[in-house]
Parts: structure tokens; C-alpha cells; sequence
């Protein structure tokens, strides 16, 4: 296991990457190009410059995430082929820069979705919450507006200023999309990039749907254990991967996050590990990593992602802000490296009582 952090980079952080170097177990970040908009190219000048700024920290990149897939491909317009040819040579740009795995999801027009980024907790925290009623009642152009209006004054990634003033060009394009074309969308690009995957041992992983349901009545196909392992045997390449998201998936109740990691043995490249607390129906807010403030097992998944051999790249996910932190909603330093220390607190007893 390979304990990281994710870090936007010194343009959109507002944690300095040699803090994220001082928690214990930390050995990499998984990072991003800021303000690469969908669709643009990679080049490897800029690469190496994003290198440099986390080996400065004594750090290395353990992953991308994300190369934002754009939504001509995720629709399957006349433009596709051009955004995938841009998206094939930044993978070669990234292999030729030794990385190797790369996270990226195929949501239309929203990349996740929450209602409060700083719900008010018992002990004074805020954490990220959502409430399914808030969403099927507001327009999704003014949830927009929410959503700047508690950034503390940060870019929300996924809800990027210019993505406003495309809202409705935006679900135009998917009016009259289903769930099958967007995933027949998805397994021709994910065919189309396999090739260069192979060529530079870079693993794909996709995340979960967030929620694991439709909001804004936009179609959701990667939402549990059936939808998912659909697409790793329509491509069966060990490279098409997933990203083990556990707020995500978690998000629908009736997921059994074991059994899906499970189910997914050898095809999981990528561990995002987070807890939530269930409310009425689908709504949920988010928790601290300890499994006795949420309503997931952290043990179990530990152990489970433990017992069937994964040995990738893992984050400690959204955090709470606490200790009056401000920062991106969800990304402050603060929650997240004392969920880093606790995983990695499962993971060592969880190994050594193996071994007795």
C-alpha cells in the first residue's frame, strides 16, 4: 500500500506541499495540471514543472487525478475522436514522465454533487452533506451559486467558474443521452486509450458515480458492483481499472463495500477511503475517518482490500474542517492527515495479525 494525499497544486492548494510531507507514512501526492480545462493537451514541460514542485517537498507523484475526460467524448459527438487523440498523447506524456496511474470519472456535467459544503457539526466541525430533496427542487444552474458562495474563496474542482456559462449548453448536450449510450461512450474511449496504457504500464481508474444515483436527471452508469464489473469485462485489459471510492459507492446504502472490493481483486488500482454518515433516504453527510462516527466499517474495508492482495495507491478522502482550517471544502489538512495516520493504523495491525 502506498499512502498519498491529494494536492491541486501551488496555484489552487492552499496547503503547501511540505506540509503534506511532514504526516507520517506520507510517500507521495496524487496531483493535477490547474486549470487544464477538458479535452486540452498535456505537454511534458508541463509535467516536469509539476514534478519539481513535489520532489521540492522530497514527495513523488503516485498518480494524476484527474485528465478530466471531455463531455464530447462522454456523449459520443462528431468531436470525439479529436478530444481522445489529445487525451492518448498526454497519457504518452505522462508514461514518458514515469507515471503510471491515472484517476478520472465519466459523470456528465457535474463530477460530484453535495448541497452544504460546511455543514455544522455537534463538536463544531463542518463536513460536506447532502440532502436529495435540495436537489430535486433547485435549478442546477443556481446550485452554482452555492457552491462559490461556500468555496471559501477557493475553485471547487468539478464546479470550475467557466463550467456557469455552459450549464445548460452542457445538458442540452445530454438531453437525449441514455445510460447505455453513455456507456458505450465510455467503453469506446476506454478501448481507444488501452493500447498506450499498455505501452507505458499506465493503469486507468475510474471513480464511482457521486452520489451512486442520477441527480438533475442526468444518467449515472457506474453507481455498484453489477455496473462496474460491466465495464471491466467489456474491457478486459488489466490496465481499465477502477478507483475504490468508498464515500461514493457508499453513497447507496445497499452497496456491501467488501464485496465489491472483492469482486474487483486485481482491478482496483486506486483507494479513496472515507466515511459518511447516513441520514433519512439518500441523504448523508460526511465524517470523520473512525468508523464509530460514520456508518462504515473502516476495519472491514481495510482488511478486505488487505486480504485480496491490493497493494496500489491509497488517499485518505474528504475531510472534515476543523480547528477553524480554511481551505477547499473537504481538502483541508487538518482531518485528512489524521485520516492518513488512521488508515495507516488499520493497515499495520491488520498486516501484523496476519502474520501471528
Amino acid at each position: 500500500m502506498e499512502m498519498t494525499f491529494r494536492w491541486f497544486g501551488k496555484e489552487l492548494d492552499t496547503i503547501p506541499v511540505k506540509y503534506i510531507a511532514q504526516i507520517p507514512g506520507v510517500k507521495g501526492v496524487v496531483t493535477t495540471i490547474c486549470n487544464k480545462k477538458p479535452g486540452a493537451l498535456w505537454t511534458r514541460e508541463e509535467i516536469k514543472a509539476l514534478k519539481a514542485d513535489v520532489s521540492e517537498a522530497g514527495l513523488k507523484i503516485s498518480g494524476i487525478e484527474s485528465v478530466n475526460v471531455h463531455d464530447d467524448i462522454k456523449a459520443g459527438t462528431g468531436e470525439r475522436d479529436l478530444y481522445i487523440e489529445n487525451y492518448i498523447r498526454t497519457l504518452e506524456a505522462l508514461g514518458e514522465e514515469d507515471i503510471h496511474m491515472v484517476c478520472y470519472n465519466f459523470m456528465p456535467v457535474f463530477d460530484w454533487t453535495r448541497t452544504d459544503l460546511a455543514r455544522q457539526l455537534p463538536d463544531g466541525s463542518t463536513a460536506m452533506a447532502y440532502e436529495d430533496e435540495v436537489v430535486r427542487s433547485t435549478d442546477p444552474e443556481k446550485m452554482f451559486d452555492s457552491i462559490k458562495n461556500s468555496a471559501n474563496g477557493t475553485i471547487m474542482p468539478g464546479w470550475e467558474p467557466e463550467r456557469v456559462t455552459e450549464i445548460r449548453k452542457l445538458f442540452d448536450l445530454y438531453e437525449n443521452i441514455s445510460g447505455e449510450d453513455l456507456f458505450n461512450n465510455l467503453v469506446y474511449f476506454v478501448t481507444a486509450v488501452m493500447p498506450v496504457c499498455n505501452k507505458y504500464d499506465i493503469k486507468m481508474a475510474i471513480h464511482p458515480d457521486d452520489p451512486a444515483h442520477s441527480v438533475f436527471g442526468l444518467p449515472r452508469i457506474l453507481t455498484d458492483k453489477k455496473r462496474i464489473l460491466r465495464l471491466m469485462e467489456a474491457v478486459d485489459d488489466v490496465h481499465n481499472g477502477v478507483t475504490l471510492c468508498t464515500g461514493a459507492l457508499g453513497s447507496d446504502r445497499s452497496n456491501d463495500i467488501p464485496d465489491i472490493i472483492r469482486s474487483l481483486k486485481g482491478r482496483i488500482h486506486f483507494a479513496h477511503i472515507r466515511n459518511i454518515k447516513y441520514g433519512d433516504g439518500r441523504d448523508f453527510r460526511e465524517a470523520s475517518h473512525l468508523s464509530q462516527d460514520g456508518s462504515f466499517d473502516m476495519y472491514e474495508i481495510v482488511k478486505t482490500l488487505i486480504d485480496t492482495g491490493f497493494d496500489g495507491v491509497v488517499r485518505p478522502d474528504h475531510g472534515r474542517m476543523i480547528w477553524g482550517e480554511k481551505s477547499i471544502p473537504g481538502y483541508g489538512l487538518y482531518d485528512r492527515a489524521l485520516g492518513a495516520t488512521y488508515i495507516n493504523g488499520l493497515w499495520e495491525a491488520v498486516t501484523k495479525g496476519k502474520r501471528q
